[in-house]
């Protein structure tokens, strides 16, 4: 019998891998846009090279939706990093309806408290699965749940009082 190829997919891995995209890229999407402030192209990328790693780990993810959001957290933060803030067009924000006037306030939150912020009212998780995406304790979201509501009210009514 023939040894298989180490990086070759057997047919069952890559249908399970082609429904789990399926079923978790769109989320996953919309919660790295809304991180990402609005900025779709760090989205794509994220999402996209989280996913190619996934591929190349095939069989070898206990949890691939948590070490998906992850791992796309880790790449858009890197990817934000990296480039100046720039401002993009307002392409994409039908995808992330509602969230247009909280994008600038968002980006100013640290990087976990905005995960935390997104991935509990935008991606609709329990502490406990905002802490798993995360890689973290329930403890340090609430933590970080507390600190991005009391800026983002910070935020939010200096932009009121500035409007009136």
């Amino acid at each position: 019998m023939r040894k298989q190829e180490p990086n070759r997919l057997e047919p069952v891995g890559v249908a399970a891998f082609e429904q789990l995209f399926r079923q978790a890229a769109p989320g996953l999407w919309r919660t790295i846009f809304a991180f990402a402030g609005g900025r779709a192209a760090v989205a794509d990328d994220a999402v996209a090279e989280a996913f190619a790693r996934a591929l190349e780990r095939v069989g070898q993810i206990r949890e691939p939706v948590p070490w998906l959001y992850r791992t796309a957290f880790r790449i858009a933060v890197e990817e934000l990093r990296r480039k100046e803030p720039e401002v993009e067009p307002e392409q994409g924000m039908a995808a992330a309806a509602g969230l247009e006037a909280l994008i600038p306030a968002l980006r100013q939150l640290s990087p976990a408290q905005r995960a935390a912020v997104v991935l509990h009212y935008e991606a609709d998780l329990p502490l406990r699965g905002v802490a798993e995406h995360m890689g973290t304790s329930v403890a340090a979201v609430k933590v970080h749940l507390f600190r991005g509501r009391r800026r983002l009210r910070e935020l939010l009514s200096e932009e009121e009082a500035g409007h009136a």
